[in-house]
């Protein structure tokens, strides 16, 4: 399986740019990423009568949109026991209620407008019998917040199964269908959608009624801006050392035997099954972005266990997805510190995007215009308590030491004329820690200090690419930015 285009991707057909807006008019609101969250902000701002313009770097849905596996479910693994042992519980209670008026949203969406959403039941199933606790307290942490869960003794998959709480009548979806038809409503309400246009900075003035928004096609200006791109492109507030990036698999296969549901492990590593066009998905084996030594290995331990339980299985297609995971596992969404309250983000849907980048969107709206939700307001007045600071601490004491490798690995020796095809490696040219790459037999190379923060990228050896092991930016062989929160690529040498 050597194309990483994801199921979605493959024959999905492009989505248009609107023309860039070439008058210095001050829009209502410019957002930044049309992904599944920036989409549907724009959508429900645009509906309110607001002149929203929407922003992406690359085309639409490109990121971790047109990459996920499209679950939509308010059954999330162990989610409810993660977030009520590091909030409060009204903190708990009030992301199960922003989970339920996102799927209802959603579901409401997709049968207006045509998308195809799929209903069945959710799984969360334990495949050692130490993982059976797990699945009892999700259970009853379920079913005392509204979920009308039941217990069941298997799961019904191919693999011993020691147990899982079932949830019916969730969804799934094909989410490029579903961003196709959020840019279509966008422009039914006057919004525009302008893809290729990167966003480097953005001014959040102490004086005036606007935001300055300097993208490469040119400058927007706006009362308000909203950041929907993964990790935050702006510093202010730190969000990129309050969430940490992570990298995960999926494949599709062709079999006779395809589950009829989805399912996700609750042990490590957790491993998702659903079915999608008659094909089965399976995902998982995720880790830290730019910390694994070989993401390639990781992909190929996926396709070996899945051809273990399903012997049949034919490779369709495989690919990988960027996650940014919460401290406390619910999202961080709201105005961003020095940005004039003029700035807001949202950011942090630890692998649940489909549902938290609607919830955070209503959230957005409820801010920005008012009359927001008792759920709403709970999450906003959240405490950080000790469990979730703990995790912060840990994540940036890595951080550090990963900066401290990548440094050391970087200058112990120097950095080749050449590589092996489809390889990359990081060594010194002179104290410059340089990267160099090899793809189609042309070797490339790069600096590979990362623009955001100066750590030392890393080869990734799958999407063949340089990932920082710091904060989760991603650049291509060349050095062109995939991800941030960089907001520039590297540089050639």
């Amino acid at each position: 399986m050597a194309d990483h285009a994801s199921l979605w991707q493959q024959g999905a057909p492009p989505i248009m740019s609107d023309p860039f807006p070439g008058d210095d008019r001050v829009h209502d609101l410019v957002v930044i990423g049309a992904g599944i969250t920036g989409l549907t902000a724009g959508v429900l701002f645009a509906r309110a009568g607001q002149d929203v313009v929407v922003v992406e770097a690359r085309e639409a849905g490109a990121a971790t949109t047109g990459h996920t596996t499209a679950k939509v479910s308010q059954l999330q693994g162990t989610m409810l026991q993660r977030i009520r042992g590091r909030n409060t519980a009204a903190t708990l209670a009030a992301y199960v209620e922003s989970q339920a008026a996102a799927f209802d949203w959603l579901a409401g969406f997709a049968a207006v407008t045509g998308v195809p959403f799929e209903r069945g039941a959710a799984y969360s199933y334990a495949a050692r019998p130490e993982g059976r606790e797990k699945v009892e307290t999700e259970h009853r942490l379920a079913r005392a917040h509204g979920l009308e869960t039941e217990l069941v003794p298997d799961a019904g998959l191919p693999f011993p199964t020691h147990g899982a709480v079932r949830l019916a009548d969730q969804g799934q979806i094909d989410p490029l269908l579903l961003v196709a038809a959020l840019a279509v409503e966008l422009r039914a309400h006057g919004g525009a959608l302008v893809t290729g246009a990167r966003v480097g900075a953005v001014g959040a003035p102490r004086f005036g009624d606007h935001a300055v928004v300097r993208t490469t096609s040119g400058v927007l200006r706006a009362r308000r801006v909203v950041l929907a791109t993964g990790s935050p492109i702006l510093d202010r507030g730190l969000y990129f050392a309050k969430v940490s990036a992570h990298r995960s698999y999926a494949q599709a296969w062709r079999t006779r035997e395809v589950p009829d549901g989805m399912f996700l492990g609750v042990e490590q590593p957790a491993r998702s099954v659903r079915e999608a066009r008659g094909l089965l998905l399976t995902g998982g084996n995720g880790h830290s972005v730019g910390r694994h030594p070989s993401p390639r290995r990781a992909a190929d331990e996926l396709a070996e266990w899945t051809r273990r339980w399903w012997p049949d299985a034919e490779p369709v297609a495989q690919w990988s997805a960027q996650d940014h995971l919460s401290p406390h596992g619910v999202p961080f969404v709201g105005w961003l510190p020095r940005g004039g309250g003029k700035v807001y983000l949202a950011t942090g849907f630890s692998k649940w995007g489909m549902t938290n980048g609607v919830a955070t969107a209503l959230t957005l709206v409820g801010d920005i215009l008012g009359d927001g939700a008792r759920w709403q307001r709970t999450l906003h007045r959240r405490p950080t308590l000790p469990a979730a600071a703990a995790v912060v601490i840990g994540e940036n004491l890595a951080v550090g030491r990963w900066y401290a490798r990548s440094w050391v690995r970087a200058l112990t020796h120097p950095a080749p004329g050449s590589t092996l095809e489809g390889h990359g490696e990081v060594g010194r040219r002179g104290l410059v820690p340089t990267g160099v790459s090899t793809l189609d037999g042309v070797t490339t190379s790069v600096c590979a200090v990362c623009p955001h923060l100066g750590a030392v990228v890393q080869w990734n050896d799958f999407e063949r690419s340089w990932d920082c092991p710091a904060h989760g930016s991603r650049f291509s062989a060349d050095g062109t930015l995939l991800e941030g929160p960089a907001t520039r690529g590297l540089a050639r040498t």
